[in-house]
């Protein structure tokens, strides 16, 4: 990590990730980058369904392949970039047949590494498998949860899952929130962990910087009227005034599980993840 030096308020405990000898300074492939429109929080009747959202500075979307549909052809990665978009780092691939896509790089890859797509490739990082060829206890990350439905899990900076059983065309995932969750063993995953894990270490320094990234801020619910939230009203600085803790819409928030009972992927699940005293338990 890097730390600035106290020479103004925003920066005095200021850290950013370090890049310099990790992203290679290449210009980004124009061909797979465009323009587009941010999502602010706002739904087709204009009404806000994601608060806290809007501004920001302004990105071009790079197209990251998430298919992987070409297989058995080695590529080499000829550059690391930075992604505003998304927290993981991105690598430009260029196939054996010439055609060029961006990936998520795993932690510890560089410039000139190479990679393959396919059941037979070998154990290495980078490499992508179906489940059933993966040993158990392997780290991997970019998984799917459809055979040939692209990566959908594990592709956050520093993130890791584990394959932790092969039986019965099932396989067994432990997941980054300790959830176990059974796949079907076709699915494909990349081996290793995800790139940036200081990621999380990071310390924005002022609230402009949140205002960059598109975060607007936040206002408390006992700083409102009782028409607003369930906590507004009262004269001067008052406490909760509910029972339990709520959300503006009157939703009980704690003590209260928030999954759909009867959500489809129930079935899939073979232990819940661990939330509150015991979430650190490992």
């Amino acid at each position: 990590m890097k730390k600035y030096k106290p020479t103004s308020p925003g920066q005095r405990g200021m850290t950013r990730v370090t890049y310099r000898g990790v992203l290679s300074g290449a210009k980004k492939e124009k061909s797979l980058t465009h323009g587009f429109t941010r999502a602010f929080g706002r739904n087709n009747m204009g009404r806000i369904t994601g608060p806290r959202k809007g501004g920001g500075h302004k990105r071009l979307f790079r197209e990251v392949d998430f298919l992987y549909d070409k297989e058995n052809i080695p590529a080499k990665i000829t550059s690391i970039e930075y992604d505003p978009n998304r927290s993981a780092f991105i690598g430009l691939a260029v196939y054996a047949d010439g055609e060029k896509r961006y990936v998520i790089v795993p932690k510890s890859m560089k410039v000139g590494d190479k990679f393959m797509v396919g059941p037979t490739a070998p154990i290495e990082i980078g490499n992508r498998l179906p489940l059933n060829k993966i040993p158990v206890g392997t780290f991997v990350y970019n998984i799917e949860l459809k055979p040939k439905g692209g990566a959908k899990v594990g592709r956050s900076a520093g993130i890791f899952a584990q394959v932790v059983a092969n039986d019965e065309g099932q396989s067994s995932i432990k997941m980054p929130s300790t959830e176990v969750r059974k796949v079907s063993d076709k699915c494909y995953a990349s081996i290793g962990e995800v790139s940036n894990s200081e990621h999380k270490l990071e310390n924005w320094g002022k609230a402009g910087k949140s205002r960059w990234k598109g975060i607007r801020p936040k206002v408390r619910g006992t700083a409102m009227n009782p028409v607003d939230h369930p906590y507004g009203g009262g004269e001067g600085r008052q406490g909760r005034g509910t029972k339990r803790p709520k959300t503006r819409h009157g939703k009980i928030t704690g003590g209260r599980k928030s999954r759909t009972p009867k959500k489809y992927s129930n079935v899939f699940i073979v232990s819940r993840r661990r939330t509150g005293k015991n979430r650190k338990a490992q």
